[in-house]
């Protein structure tokens, strides 16, 4: 790798930028469920920090755990520190610790606020984040990882930031967390399709890789399916059918005979995907809070 540009940037590629959408769409779905005159800015502004900085944290510590255990000897996917031995994997670990507690600071910050019992939800995000590849038994190895991201990058960032805007769930909000947990579990999909051959040679055994690169590509089809289903769920017709659209690119390469590091135009066909799907339901939400 040319890390010329300054020693910064192998830090941000390992941040891996284009998986930012995954945390940053459904806060903002969240916030749009209520009248724009009536957002709470600061308790939104806080579910921001919260998910990009367990984002973050989540890649630095898988950046750490495959990096140590071997997974990444092999390479095909974006850069990664530990197993580029850039940079010692102590530093890594400790970097996405302060991911961690960045997110864990702004969490009982959003939690004075509103209701202690996030705390509780905010320590299971910061566990499940590390023990997606990390720990003795990492669940992303055996193929919860989808589950996981659903919940917590879908349902929790979602519900959970309509629910600080005025300590009350709006119905929708659970479909539009569906909406957004299928996108991220797109997103998910785009990187494990990528890495089938790598992870079957390591022995992680994501969905993608126990169903194989052919097979594998239904479970991104089924992802994006089920984002529309869910954005027609909301009320949102029209963001249904649009989010088709915007994901045709990426189910034709998902359907493709494309594999490995061909597959890497995925990853950024799928965060596209899902900015623009997640702008269009904001507005359409925005527009609809407004009027109605």
């Amino acid at each position: 790798m040319n890390v010329a540009a300054g020693p910064k940037r192998p830090w941000v590629m390992a941040a891996r930028p284009r998986t930012l959408p995954a945390a940053a769409v459904p806060v903002v779905l969240g916030a749009a469920l209520v009248r724009p005159a009536s957002i709470n800015w600061l308790n939104s502004a806080l579910c921001m920090v919260v998910a990009l900085a367990l984002q973050v944290a989540t890649n630095y510590a898988n950046d750490y755990s495959d990096g140590v255990r071997g997974t990444d000897h092999e390479r095909v996917g974006p850069f990664r520190l530990t197993a580029s031995k850039l940079v010692a994997a102590r530093v890594v670990r400790r970097a996405a610790w302060w991911g961690f507690t960045v997110a864990s600071v702004a969490g009982v910050w959003l939690s004075s606020r509103t209701t202690w019992w996030l705390l509780l939800i905010g320590a299971s995000a910061v566990l499940a984040g590390w023990f997606y590849t990390g720990g003795p038994r990492p669940y992303g190895y055996y193929g919860f990882g989808e589950l996981f991201v659903f919940i917590y990058f879908g349902l929790v960032a979602t519900v959970g930031t309509a629910y600080v805007q005025h300590q009350t769930i709006p119905a929708r909000a659970w479909w539009l967390g569906a909406a957004a947990g299928f996108m991220a579990c797109a997103l998910l999909e785009a990187n494990n399709l990528r890495d089938v051959e790598g992870d079957l040679a390591a022995g992680k055994l994501t969905l993608a890789a126990r169903l194989g690169r052919s097979r594998g590509a239904w479970l991104y089809g089924a992802c994006v399916l089920g984002a529309a289903v869910a954005a027609i769920g909301a009320g949102q017709l029209i963001a249904g059918v649009v989010a088709l659209v915007v994901y045709l690119p990426g189910v034709r390469v998902a359907f493709s005979t494309l594999s490995g590091r061909e597959l890497l135009v995925l990853l950024k066909y799928s965060a596209r995907a899902q900015l623009q799907l997640g702008a269009l339901l904001a507005v359409l939400l925005a527009l609809n809070t407004y009027w109605g």
